[in-house]
This record gives C-alpha cells, structure tokens and sequence, in this order.
C-alpha cells in the first residue's frame, strides 16, 4: 500500500530532476537541426547570384555590350566554345538569343525561389512552400544534366576549353546536390524517379538540338539551295572598304561556314562592298566553292576564324580591334 502510494506520488510530481537535462538536450539537438536546414539556402543563393554574373557577362558580350571577356586559361578558348554553332539558342532576324540567356533565367528563377522560402514570405506548414522546393530540385536536375552535357560537347566536339562554360556546370551541380539535403523530401523513392523523368527527358531533348545545330549535319541546316552565306544587308563606308583591302593585300583570311550566324555577323560589321574585298574561306564541306581541304589543316574549332601571321583567332571580331591586331594604320573611324 506504501509503495502503491509513493508511485502515485512520483507520478503526479512530474519529471524527475534527472530526467530535466535529457529534455535540454533534445530540445537542444531540434533548435540545431531547424539551424542547419538554413545554410543550404544560403549556399544555394550565393551560387545562383555567381550563375547570374556568369551566364549575365556572356550574354551582354554577345549582344555587344560587353567589348571583350577574358577566358582564364586557354586564350581565345572562350570564344571558340561561345561563338560555335552550339553557343546559339535562338537566331533569326528578328531575335539573337545566345544559350547563356538560358542559363541566366534558370539561375534567376533559382535565386527568386530560394529568396521566398529564405525569407520566409511562404510559411512552411503551407503545401506550396514544399512545391517551390520540388521546383527547385526539378530545375537544378535539369540543368545540371544539361552542363554536363554542353562540357561532353565541348571536349568531344569544339575541342577547346571554356572556363565559363565549366564554371556555370559545376555550379548547377552544387545546387543541385544543396537542394536535395535543404529539401529533406519524406519520399526518397518520389524524388528519384521525379528526378530521373526530368534527366531523361533534358538529356534526350539536348541531344536532338546539338545534333540540329552540329556542322557536320550542316545539310541539314541550309539558308538557301546553292548552301551559300545569307546576303549582306548592310553597307560599307570608305574606311571599311580600304580596312578590307588592307587585311587581303596582307594575306589574312577569314574562315567562314555558310550556316554560321555568328560569320555572318562579322560580314555584317563590314558590310556587302567591303566583304568584297576580304579574302573567305568557305569551310563548310557541303559549301559553294569551299575549301574544306584547307580549313582541315588549320585547326580551327569555331567560326568565324581568322587567321593573322599564322595565328588562329576565334570569334566575331570588333573592327577597332581587328585593325589593332593588324597593324593597320589608315583611318579606323568605321
């Protein structure tokens, strides 16, 4: 009966003293952990704000805000890679879309996303707080998928190195791997075929597009009949004309491929009367009067190239800047 009495009693008076330092520490180790699941975020954000200035900085250079951007490593490497046929997303008369503008509004989105689940403008017992994070691990799969396999086509195909380009991939990657630990999805096996329709479908469809756009599909690709460059619409002024003569009176070549937009850029910055006098080589094998034999021998991974003392140079080439890696010494008012 005494000890029936005193068990009561210890029950009614609660935890024991013993059992108050057990209760800390759990409590302790749930503060800890609600800690943690923020520094994914954070990361996630500082990554996607480096993706930005990446992807941003190429694709103000292709629109010609950026006069040049310089590729640690390899010289003119970046310029063989972005001015290939595979640095193009979208290109016609009306619209100039390099694949950098692609990366630059996946990254964005990223940073939008992570920003509203940080900052906590989506309550997280809220069901779309939970959907932003499938939306970010859906995005992040995707574009981690589609990295490697622009770096497989820049190592296979362009055979030049690119220090954005590799930048940019090892950043989707990171994100990719923050998002599964700051997700913590209850359904292992939901994220893994979720992420594997996703990876599937970007990979198959990536595949088509670089097979569209490679060169030696370039029969495929034809601006007219005769697979010749589409006409020049601009024209020329008297110092353009006399640059031109210059670069054929000193022997440096333009190599061209009639399904190159960016060549057809250059021939642009010209125009039609002094392309006239420059000296192009038509590298595409299936091209009017081409030179395929020629443009083999040179080494050369991307268009428009040039070719000034033996030396190759990749990319759409500024005009001030051509004459500076020229010598000329006429008039460079174009």
């Amino acid at each position: 009966m005494g000890g029936s009495i005193n068990w009561q009693h210890r029950a009614l008076a609660g935890p024991s003293l013993n059992s108050i330092p057990l209760c800390m520490s759990l409590n302790t180790i749930k503060v800890k952990n609600e800690k943690n699941l923020k520094w994914p975020k954070i990361l996630i954000a500082i990554l996607s704000s480096i993706g930005i200035a990446d992807t941003g900085s190429i694709t103000l250079k292709d629109w010609g805000l950026f006069n040049s951007l310089s590729c640690p490593g390899v010289n003119q490497g970046c310029d063989a890679v972005l001015n290939s046929p595979w640095g193009t997303l979208i290109k016609n008369d009306r619209f100039d879309i390099p694949l950098s503008f692609a990366g630059l509004l996946s990254y964005s989105t990223i940073l939008l996303i992570v920003l509203m689940l940080s900052l906590k403008i989506i309550s997280p017992k809220q069901k779309i707080y939970k959907d932003f994070w499938w939306l970010l691990y859906l995005i992040s799969c995707g574009s981690s998928v589609f990295s490697i396999l622009l770096i497989s086509i820049m190592i296979i195909k362009i055979k030049s190195f690119c220090f954005f380009c590799l930048l940019s991939a090892i950043l989707s990657f990171s994100i990719f791997i923050l998002t599964i630990i700051g997700a913590r999805f209850d359904n292992r096996e939901t994220m893994f075929y979720r992420g594997l329709i996703v990876a599937f479908t970007v990979l198959i469809g990536g595949l088509i597009w670089s097979n569209q756009v490679d060169p030696a599909k370039a029969n495929e690709i034809n601006f007219s009949r005769e697979n010749v460059s589409p006409p020049i619409t601009t024209l020329s002024s008297v110092e353009k004309i006399n640059f031109a003569k210059y670069l054929n009176d000193n022997n440096i070549v333009m190599y061209s491929a009639y399904w190159c937009p960016h060549c057809n850029d250059q021939k642009q910055l010209f125009g039609k009367e002094a392309v006239e006098e420059l000296l192009i080589v038509e590298c595409a094998k299936d091209g009017k009067n081409n030179q395929y034999q020629l443009y083999q021998t040179k080494g050369i991974s991307g268009f428009p190239s040039w070719e000034i003392n033996g030396e190759i140079l990749s990319g759409t080439m500024d005009l001030n800047d051509l004459a500076t890696m020229t010598g000329y010494k006429g008039d460079s008012n174009f």
